[in-house]
């Protein structure tokens, strides 16, 4: 296949693409040849034609690009936190070639003709693929099923992400409707009666520093809820954002079940806790960060496999709405272009995990289970992103690319980064053009 493919587009003039010298995940050395956007070559010495292009890749490790499932653009309706052709460059910063964007816009992405006014914005200012959700009902309210068939398949998933499906005969119909066409249910999991004005964790720190707490039960209580109707349906049903550790027993036991279950985590979650909190609402986000040992469930949850991917929940707001402090600020981080690092110098290099199950959580998975394209094998749809394991360096959010500024990482000290991301065989970001 690989001779097959490499011979024909040599013969069709098409010019390539080398990679050289890079190191694989398993420490092996490859090159790898593209054409035409497609991955037609992968050998220890692939021999240069003269009209190719070479990129150095000595001492970097060569992955499948990164996917981002839970992403927040902000376009349409918001164009002032974030637009599509900043939150895009931001995600090439970090590595990633796809990301899926939320509902939660205006129009919100409930019909066809709302729908159309967030392509047509990807379709002329996306560096990347963007991929939109559909909200799940009408208006994200909660009263009305939106038209799945007429949706389903221009859209990676249905979401009402930013609100919990409140009713259960709704969450019921709108399942029963996404089996007829294989489409993918992820939930955004609150109860919102169990939230009583909370705004952190219901933890140590909100009760020492007078604080409003939302309790872990308005999460895990609807995954239980959505759990037990996507498996009596056969639904696939992807839960959001996950911070619990009765949520991560939920999701394995029904994993054990042959349930047709997926959730996502993110990088905060598995790094901080809630005592970590500031008086500073650089460390308030929905869901909020969680106990110590909910922390602890999370990392043996990527450990063992119940969690199937890290998703940043990447929410810029203006500098404004988060400087309100912790009671009044509005919910929402960015983390498009700290995740990989954080992962790797808080997970990786302490010997959590490896970097092998890092790319699973970050890339193989999420474009499986969203059956996303992409990759580095030969026939893939060239995505692939060049990593350098051993710089350091500091955060500086002022550098961004999104126009969102707010993180818990800033000013901290990384070790590892994104040198290149290379989408449909071309370089969509470079470091040394920084």
């Amino acid at each position: 296949m690989a001779a097959l493919l490499a011979a024909y587009f040599l013969y069709m003039g098409e010019n390539r693409t080398i990679i050289k010298g890079a190191t694989l995940v398993n420490g092996n050395t490859e090159d790898i040849a593209i054409a035409n956007g497609i991955v037609v070559e992968r050998g220890k010495e692939i021999t240069p034609q003269a009209d190719d292009k070479i990129i150095d890749a000595r001492g970097l490790v060569a992955a499948p690009a990164f996917v981002d499932v839970h992403v927040h653009l902000r376009e349409p309706g918001f164009g002032y936190k974030e637009r599509i052709a900043t939150g895009t460059a931001a995600a090439a910063r970090g590595g990633y070639t796809t990301v899926c964007s939320m509902p939660n816009l205006n129009p919100v992405p409930d019909s066809v003709e709302t729908l159309q006014a967030q392509l047509d914005i990807i379709a002329r200012d996306a560096k990347i693929e963007v991929l939109p959700y559909a909200a799940i009902t009408l208006g994200r309210k909660g009263e009305e099923l939106v038209d799945i068939a007429s949706l389903h398949d221009k859209v990676c998933a249905f979401s009402d992400d930013g609100s919990g499906v409140q009713h259960d005969m709704m969450m019921e119909r709108a399942m029963a409707e996404a089996v007829k066409y294989d489409a993918l249910i992820a939930a955004h999991c609150e109860v919102e009666e169990l939230l009583r004005g909370g705004y952190i964790h219901d933890g140590e720190y909100a009760r020492k520093n007078g604080h409003k707490g939302i309790c872990s039960e308005s999460e895990w209580e609807q995954v239980r809820r959505d759990i037990e109707i996507a498996e009596r349906l056969g639904c696939r049903y992807h839960v959001c954002h996950i911070s619990t550790k009765e949520t991560v027993e939920f999701v394995r036991q029904a994993k054990a079940r042959g349930a047709k279950v997926t959730c996502e985590t993110g990088p905060h979650y598995l790094i901080f806790t809630d005592m970590d909190l500031e008086e500073d609402a650089r460390w308030k986000m929905n869901p909020p960060l969680r106990s110590a040992e909910d922390r602890a469930a999370l990392i043996e949850g990527i450990k063992d496999g119940t969690i199937d991917m890290i998703a940043t929940d990447h929410a810029p707001h203006t500098i404004e709405e988060k400087s309100r402090g912790l009671k009044d600020s509005a919910m929402g981080i960015v983390g498009l272009e700290t995740a990989f690092a954080a992962l790797n110098t808080h997970l990786v290099r302490k010997g959590i995990i490896t970097l092998e199950r890092l790319v699973e959580l970050m890339c193989l998975n999420p474009r499986r289970i969203f059956r996303i394209e992409g990759g580095m094998e030969i026939g893939n749809r060239a995505d692939i992103v060049l990593l350098d394991l051993e710089r350091e360096w500091r955060v500086d959010s002022s550098k961004f690319l999104s126009m969102g500024r707010i993180t818990m990482f800033d000013n901290r000290e990384m070790t590892g980064d994104v040198a290149m991301t290379i989408h449909r065989g071309n370089v969509v970001y470079d470091n040394k053009t920084e």
